[in-house]
């Protein structure tokens, strides 16, 4: 007997359609919260300037480090942190499958760069 489960995702902010779950903590306890694309933009825009002033913490610790760091750990060749977003929205928006971290496809940088 053969048995498929689907998983619907909703978004907890609005009702609609999620496309995601994001995550994220703050004062030490961490949240997941599904949501659509729309709204995991507005969440990340609003939480901009306090990521842009503060400190990563990762598994060693606090990471004394500035420079804006891609999942992979290092920085985005040729690129920052906001061309990052600007080109994984600009993406989305345009019907290309990205995640929200990691590297940026080449040919999706490409795409974006001779639009």
């Amino acid at each position: 007997m053969a048995k498929k489960v689907i998983t619907v995702l909703t978004d907890d902010l609005d009702g609609g359609k999620a496309d995601r779950t994001v995550e994220f903590s703050l004062d030490g306890v961490a949240y997941t919260i599904d949501v659509s694309d729309e709204n995991a933009g507005v969440l990340r825009k609003a939480l901009d300037p306090f990521i842009d002033a503060g400190r990563r913490l990762g598994r060693g610790g606090p990471d004394t480090s500035r420079t804006p760091r891609r999942a992979s750990g290092s920085p985005a060749p040729g690129m920052n942190r906001e061309q990052n977003r600007a080109v994984r929205e600009w993406a989305v928006k345009n019907g290309y499958k990205i995640s929200e971290r990691g590297r940026i496809p080449v040919e999706v940088v490409e795409a974006y760069k001779s639009r």
